[in-house]
C-alpha cells in the first residue's frame, strides 16, 4: 500500500499503523531522509519501517506517475502545510491529489483514503478548505471502487504552536476563546485510518477523546512550560481586517491566515475516539524541549 505524504505528522504515524499491522508500505516523500529522525512534534521515524521509498512532490504531478504501480490501497494526507512562494492550495491539496487518483486508477488501486477537513461545509469559501473538497468531489464521481474521506477536527501538532507561544509568556488569540475543540493525537487517528482501509465507510468524522475551548488549551501549554497564563484576545474584526490586508500582499499567507481566522470563530467537536490526552502531549512537547536546551 501506499502512504502519501509520509514525512508529515499523520503520515508518520498511519505508515506506523499500517507497518505494524502487517502491510507492506511505500512511502511517497519530496525528502527521503525527514523519514530517518523524529518529528518537531514527537512523531515518529519511519525509514526502518517501510518497504520502498519514492520521491515525489504534489506540485508536480508528472512525478507521481506510476507511484501506485503495483499498490492495492493509496492513503494521501499529501498537502500544503505552510505558506510557500508560487504555490497554492489548488495545486497542491487538489490537483497534486487529482493527478495521484488517475495514477491510482490506472493501476488498478482498489481503495483511496484522504484527510479531509471537519466542519468543512462552514469554511467552503477558504482556500486550503476549498481546494480538499474540490477534490473530494473528484474523488467520489472518480467510480473508483472504494473510497473513504476521513475528517479530523485538528491534531495535536496544530495545538503544538501554542506552546512554543507559552514559551515566550505571552499569547495573542484571535476571538474570546470560548469556541470548543476535540484535536486528536497522530497515533489515535492512524488507527481511524488503517481501519477505514479494512471498512467500506464513506465519511468518517473524529475528533480527540476530550473537548476544550481554546482557551483551556492554552492554559494546559503554559502549565506545561510552567509559567502563568498571560492571553491578549483580539477582537475576531481585527483577524478579518488583517486577512484582508495580508491578501494584497501575500497569498499563500492569506490562505493560512484565512483557516485560522475560519477556526477561531468555530466549534470543531467530532465523534470522539482515541486514548491520548492534550495535556500530556504538552508535558512531552516540553521536556523534549527542555532536554534541547
Amino acid at each position: 500500500m501506499l502512504v502519501a505524504g509520509a514525512s508529515g505528522y499523520l503520515g508518520r504515524y498511519v505508515t506506523k499503523e499500517f507497518a505494524d499491522r502487517g502491510y507492506a508500505v511505500r512511502a511517497l516523500v519530496r525528502n527521503p531522509e525527514k523519514l530517518a529522525a523524529e518529528g518537531a512534534n514527537l512523531e515518529p521515524a519511519t525509514a526502518s519501517l517501510v518497504k520502498e521509498t519514492i520521491m515525489g512532490d504534489a506540485a508536480d504531478p508528472a512525478s507521481l506517475k506510476d507511484a501506485c504501480k503495483g499498490v492495492d490501497i493509496v492513503f494521501s494526507c499529501m498537502g500544503l502545510t505552510k505558506p510557500q512562494e508560487n504555490l497554492s492550495s489548488e495545486q497542491v491539496d487538489h490537483l497534486g491529489n487529482r493527478a495521484l487518483l488517475e495514477d491510482a486508477l490506472s493501476h488498478g488501486v482498489k481503495k483511496f483514503i484522504y484527510i479531509s477537513v471537519f466542519n468543512a461545509e462552514k469554511m467552503i469559501d477558504v482556500d486550503v478548505v476549498r481546494a480538499h473538497e474540490l477534490f473530494v468531489s473528484d474523488l467520489r464521481s472518480s467510480g473508483i471502487s472504494s473510497y473513504t474521506v476521513i475528517r479530523p477536527t485538528g491534531f495535536f501538532s496544530d495545538m503544538g504552536m501554542f506552546l512554543s507561544s507559552a514559551r515566550s509568556g505571552h499569547m495573542f488569540m484571535l476571538g474570546d476563546g470560548e469556541n470548543r475543540v476535540n484535536p486528536i493525537h497522530g497515533a489515535d487517528l492512524a488507527k481511524v485510518c488503517v481501519d477505514a482501509a479494512e471498512s467500506s465507510e464513506k465519511e468518517i468524522c473524529v475528533g480527540g477523546p476530550d473537548t476544550y475551548t481554546f482557551n483551556e488549551t492554552i492554559n494546559m501549554a503554559f502549565e506545561a512550560v510552567g509559567k502563568s497564563p498571560w492571553i491578549t484576545h483580539i477582537p475576531m474584526w481585527v483577524g478579518d481586517a488583517a486577512l484582508f490586508v495580508t491578501g494584497i500582499f501575500n497569498r499563500s499567507l492569506a490562505g493560512v491566515l484565512a483557516f485560522a481566522v475560519s477556526v477561531s470563530g468555530l466549534d470543531n467537536v467530532a465523534p470522539p475516539n482515541g486514548t491520548h490526552h492534550l495535556n500530556e502531549f504538552y508535558r512531552e512537547l516540553a521536556a523534549k524541549g527542555e532536554t534541547k536546551q
